[in-house]
């Protein structure tokens, strides 16, 4: 029986410990780096309305769907989707699903890490007061200076990969589970007090006006591919992560109730990321759609203005480390498990293989901030960096959930997936499976048809 099926790789504690861990792998980079600057680059509110709906309609049917198979295969996600297409009576074949979320997470986690290092190099900058007193076009030449310097993104990248396979190579408790029990807490409090620094800046209306009053105009097919792409993004979805975690999961805990709490914590740090960092662009005159740096180049204004801002940068810039140290242990995990199960290989060798690989083509995008960024290194007018995280973001992990989605709505058996959800509510269960079946995979297939960027690059 499935129920009896156990992960080789270790359990959870309780159902508060995948908590933590699934909303560290969801709360990270993606909400307090990715999520403004892409606002700000689709004209604000109207791309944060789409991007709340692609969260309700898709994004929780299909983690719910994602967590729901990782439990019932309790393997990574190769092996997993294998079972369960057995278990189904339908051909193997379905493993792919497994090798594609393990291909997208790992080049993933090639990138992440190096921006990851972006923000520990902040950290010794806060502590040493390099923002005090700076102008906003001072803060921004110390944000160039770090990117041009592709040895120091080096050396920043190397130190943040070794300190995620670190944490991998321990397990799931000693590793995994140690590491998110206090990261995410004290994040979501120093965002508040961010909120609270931001409220007095004279700019907080214009900022949630900014963030909050739909302009519908702004949005474009491709801005509509972004907000569905970054729902996938955030939550950890397509990537193998969130099934991975599910397949460490306790037997008794509730799935849906469990989804909603993850996804209702990794949504409100990124709205309050937003209202954190708009206000103080604002009021310093800064462009909202400055793009990757923008969390690199605004929230250090604050810091060197405010009483007693180098400590409060500091803890800020280090809690943004341990954010993004939780979703890459998340993101590395599934192709380490593979690894353990099919190979045979210790979880301490897997890990640095991994993460070995993960550092190396994560130079290519260490080069694309500096000796890559122009001609002849770009390829459809991207960097190495812009082209894997378009790649990533818009179309692998989209993609991921739509075949998550056709596999727990039409592949598995219906027996199964509401044995494994424990749903008692008939009218709950129709209404997910209505979602994951329909809603949600032609959602994401009327938005592919839709955005002539995925083929143009435009």
């Amino acid at each position: 029986m499935a129920q009896e099926r156990e992960s080789i790789h270790g359990q959870w504690s309780s159902r508060m410990a995948f908590i933590l861990a699934a909303t560290g792998s969801a709360v990270g980079l993606g909400n307090i780096w990715k999520f403004p600057y892409i606002t700000g680059v689709n004209g604000g509110g109207a791309f944060v309305l789409v991007y709340l709906l692609c969260i309700a309609a898709i994004g929780i049917p299909i983690m719910i769907a994602e967590i729901m198979m990782g439990r019932r295969g309790r393997r990574s996600p190769i092996n997993t989707l294998r079972y369960l297409a057995e278990e189904a009576g339908r051909h193997r074949g379905w493993q792919v699903m497994g090798w594609l979320g393990i291909v997208v997470g790992f080049l993933i986690l090639s990138y992440y890490s190096v921006i990851a290092g972006w923000a520990l190099a902040y950290v010794l900058r806060a502590m040493e007061g390099a923002f005090s007193g700076q102008s906003p076009e001072a803060v921004a030449g110390l944000f160039g200076q770090l990117v041009s310097t592709p040895e120091l993104l080096l050396l920043w990248h190397t130190l943040f990969m070794v300190m995620t396979m670190w944490i991998v190579a321990r397990g799931v408790r000693s590793g995994l589970e140690q590491a998110v029990r206090y990261m995410m807490p004290a994040l979501f409090v120093l965002l508040l007090l961010l909120v609270g620094y931001a409220m007095n800046t004279g700019y907080f209306q214009q900022g949630l006006a900014f963030l909050f009053t739909p302009d519908f105009s702004k949005i474009t097919p491709n801005g509509v591919l972004m907000a569905m792409g970054h729902s996938f993004f955030t939550l950890s979805l397509g990537m193998g992560a969130i099934l991975v975690y599910g397949s460490y999961m306790p037997k008794g805990a509730s799935i849906v109730k469990t989804t909603l709490v993850i996804a209702l914590a990794d949504t409100s740090v990124a709205l309050l990321a937003g209202m954190a960092i708009f206000p103080i662009v604002f009021s310093y005159g800064l462009e909202p759609g400055a793009g990757p740096g923008l969390v690199f180049k605004t929230l250090p204004i604050a810091f060197g203005q405010m009483p007693g801002g180098a400590l409060f940068g500091t803890f800020f810039f280090v809690l943004l480390v341990l954010a993004a140290w939780t979703s890459s242990i998340s993101i590395a995990e599934p192709v380490v498990a593979w690894l353990v199960e099919s190979h045979g290989l210790t979880r301490r060798h897997a890990a640095w293989w991994v993460g070995g690989g993960a550092w190396l083509l994560g130079i290519g995008s260490v080069l694309s901030f500096n000796l890559w960024s122009s001609e002849p290194y770009l390829l459809f007018g991207k960097t190495f960096f812009d082209l894997l995280d378009y790649l990533t973001s818009n179309i692998l992990l989209p993609a991921g959930g739509l075949l998550v989605a056709i596999f727990a709505g039409w592949i598995m058996r219906r027996e199964s997936v509401r044995e494994e959800l424990g749903l008692k509510d008939a009218l709950l269960f129709r209404i997910w499976r209505f979602l994951v079946r329909f809603v949600a995979p032609v959602a994401v297939l009327f938005i592919f048809l839709h955005a002539t960027e995925i083929i143009k690059f435009e």
